[in-house]
């Protein structure tokens, strides 16, 4: 992979500091967040870093974050999807039927493989459109978990596929903005269309 850096795993962080462990599938009385459908502006935006102030407001939406995804059902979703402006995201990809979540605050890319994948991706925010995707194979990223501690993590296959298209999230690109124009402009016109249609009952 190009790319490095030095990760200091001892190092936390105070804004989620305390933090429960977010499992959701037994917590219904959760209120499910809305994900927002493109082409609302909020999904095009660069999200802002997490700071320490923020901390409340991770807390209570990470929950919330983790039980949205869960119920859609999708394995990646990132906080712009739910309105909030935050370099924030969880991902589950759920091996073997196990659930087992991610938080990544503030995540960053640190390498990435020359060797590239092609996969079949979807959206939470694009409902019902999928399309063929290239990334690399293989990503490296650092981020902060759940309780403020620096982490970093190397990943292939379908979880690389996961993390770089919800970091894209961060950065108000979605994966359409991978494609062609052409392929782009069908797959929103077909989104809008069915939006259309499901509003009209």
């Amino acid at each position: 992979m190009q790319g490095g850096g030095v990760v200091d795993v001892g190092r936390a962080c105070g804004y989620i500091a305390g933090m429960t462990d977010p499992q959701t599938q037994d917590a219904p009385i959760l209120e499910r967040l809305p994900i927002l459908i493109a082409p609302n502006p909020v999904l095009k935006a660069r999200a802002r870093v997490v700071q320490d102030s923020d901390g409340d407001v991770v807390r209570a939406i990470v929950p919330r974050m983790l039980a949205a995804m869960y119920d859609a059902p999708g394995i990646g979703l990132a906080a712009p999807q739910v309105g909030l402006s935050l370099r924030l995201f969880v991902v589950d990809i759920q091996k073997e039927g196990a659930r087992e979540p991610m938080v990544l605050v503030n995540p960053e890319i640190m390498g990435l493989s020359k060797e590239m994948a092609l996969r079949e991706e979807g959206c939470l925010s694009l409902p019902g459109q999928y399309a063929d995707v290239s990334r690399p194979a293989q990503v490296r990223v650092r981020y902060l978990d759940q309780a403020g501690v620096r982490q970093e993590i190397a990943a292939d296959g379908l979880l690389a596929t996961c993390l770089q298209h919800e970091l894209d999230h961060l950065d108000g690109i979605l994966f359409v903005d991978h494609l062609s124009a052409l392929k782009r402009n069908i797959l929103m016109r077909k989104l809008a269309k069915e939006q259309r249609l499901k509003a009209a009952g």
